[in-house]
C-alpha cells in the first residue's frame, strides 16, 4: 500500500517507469495517468490512452485500453478478482473480471462500472454525461448466491447519461442508449435509439449520422 501511494505521486515520467518495473504494467510512452488510484492485477494501456484525475480502479484482473481510448475524471471502477479463496463466485470458473475500453472510445466522468465481471465498451464508443451504473453482479434470491454476467457495449455507440445497466446486457453498435434508461438485457438490432425503463427500441438512427463514421474519438 506505501509502494501504491509513493508511485501515485511521482511525476509522471518517473511513475510510468515505476508502474511498469515494479507492477509489471504495459503503459505505452504516448499514454498518460493522472492523480489517480489506478491498481488491476494488470493494466494495458495504447498509444495515446489517458485515465484522468479521481479516477480509482481496484480488485480487478486486467484494464486493457486500445489507442487513443480515455477514462475520465473521478470515475469508481470497482470488481471482484479471480484469483482469490473466497467462496464468492466459485462457480463461475470461466469469469473474468475486467474491463476493456476499445480504441478512441471514451467513459466520461463520475460513473460506476462494476467490473466483477468483463465490461466491453467498442471502438469509438461514448458513456456520456454522470452518475451511469454499469453492474455486472447481483443477488440470485432464487439460489441465495452471488451471481455476474459480463456487459457488452458495441462500438460506434453513444450511452446518454445516467443509465443503469445490469449484468448480461448487450447495446448493439452503432446504437445509442436514451439518458436515464435502464439496460437489464440483450438486444441485437444496430442502428436503434434503446431508451426507456426498461429499455427497448423506440426509433430508427440515420446511418448518415456523422457519429457513427467519425475518424477521431473527440467530438468537438
Amino acid at each position: 500500500m506505501l509502494l501504491k501511494a509513493l508511485t501515485c505521486i511521482l511525476p509522471w515520467s518517473v511513475r510510468r517507469l515505476a508502474l511498469q518495473r515494479w507492477f509489471g504494467f504495459t503503459i505505452h510512452p504516448t499514454a498518460h495517468i493522472g492523480l489517480a488510484w489506478i491498481f488491476p492485477h494488470k493494466l494495458t494501456m495504447g498509444a495515446g490512452a489517458s485515465i484522468d484525475h479521481f479516477t480509482v480502479a481496484i480488485n480487478l484482473d486486467a484494464i486493457t485500453m486500445g489507442e487513443n481510448a480515455t477514462i475520465g475524471r473521478g470515475n469508481w471502477i470497482t470488481g471482484f478478482p479471480t484469483q482469490t479463496q473466497s467462496p464468492h463466485f466459485q462457480h463461475q470458473p470461466g469469469r473474468r473480471a475486467e474491463l476493456i475500453v476499445g480504441e478512441s472510445a471514451a467513459i466520461t466522468k463520475n460513473h460506476h462500472l462494476d467490473c466483477t465481471n468483463l465490461i466491453e465498451i467498442g471502438r469509438f464508443s461514448t458513456i456520456a454525461g454522470y452518475d451511469s451504473q454499469f453492474l455486472t453482479h447481483s443477488i440470485n434470491v432464487f439460489d441465495n448466491r452471488q451471481g455476474s454476467e459480463p456487459i457488452r457495449i458495441g462500438a460506434y455507440t453513444f450511452v446518454g447519461t445516467n443509465v443503469v445497466v445490469l449484468g448480461g446486457a448487450i447495446l448493439p453498435s452503432y446504437s445509442v442508449l436514451g439518458a436515464k434508461s435502464l439496460l437489464n438485457k440483450s438486444h441485437v438490432e444496430e442502428w436503434k435509439l434503446y431508451a426507456g425503463v426498461p429499455a427497448k427500441s423506440v426509433s430508427e438512427i440515420s446511418p448518415d449520422a456523422k457519429y457513427f463514421t467519425r475518424a477521431e474519438g473527440f467530438v468537438y
